[in-house]
């Protein structure tokens, strides 16, 4: 019997007493996640498909322990600009054994929060006061990151402005990619101030996000 669940923003195929690298997972070692988010699951000729979901159906993991993958380099480079940066990124990885797998009858259980790399809690989303600004003019900015901003409470350049680069990575930590939070709350501040053209030459030097 094996099923493929989503878990941490990733689709993987388990099996009962399967260990599994994820993206890092909130809760002690030892303590037990439950993932419902379950697509698809198979005993023998016996295949269920999910739509996208199966109701009912969950998959139970107990948390060996915490860690980090192999580092990942990461070069950038600008043609004729002269502009080369080396980077190096190790991503916080949780260790989970699968301990069971339920086809229904399974109580539906939150999703399992996920840790920054920093192992800080998620903070708890406050609602987010007055006109929301184009939070996408910030470089390095998408749409999924500005809505997931603006979700925590954070709408307008002088919100992003008084947050920092390790409370924001907190907030984005869901969203799939390597993001560099660092220049976000400068490159915010001069937006809510109205220094576009300072904020236009600033950003003509960055690559993504970074300096």
């Amino acid at each position: 019997m094996y099923a493929i669940v989503e878990i941490a923003g990733h689709q993987f195929k388990v099996e009962k007493d399967q260990k599994v690298f994820v993206n890092r997972l909130q809760g002690e070692e030892g303590s037990s996640v439950a993932f419902d988010n379950v697509l698809l699951i198979a005993d023998g000729d016996n295949v269920t498909v999910g739509a996208p979901a199966i109701n009912g159906a969950q998959v139970g993991a107990k948390v060996v322990k915490h860690l980090k993958g192999d580092k990942v380099i990461v070069f950038k480079k600008k043609r004729r600009k002269g502009y080369r940066v080396k980077n190096g990124h190790r991503q916080a990885l949780t260790e989970i054994v699968i301990e069971s797998i339920a086809a229904s009858g399974a109580k539906k259980a939150a999703p399992a929060k996920k840790e920054a790399p920093k192992a800080a809690a998620k903070p708890a989303a406050k609602k987010a006061t007055g006109k929301a600004d184009d939070l996408k003019k910030v470089e390095g900015i998408g749409p999924k990151i500005a809505s997931t901003l603006v979700e925590a409470g954070i709408a307008t350049f002088a919100d992003l402005a008084a947050s920092t680069p390790e409370k924001i990575s907190e907030i984005i930590a869901d969203v799939r990619g390597n993001h560099v939070t660092d220049t976000w709350p400068a490159q915010a501040k001069l937006a809510a101030e109205g220094k576009w053209d300072e904020l236009k030459k600033w950003q003509d030097e960055l690559d993504g996000g970074k300096a």
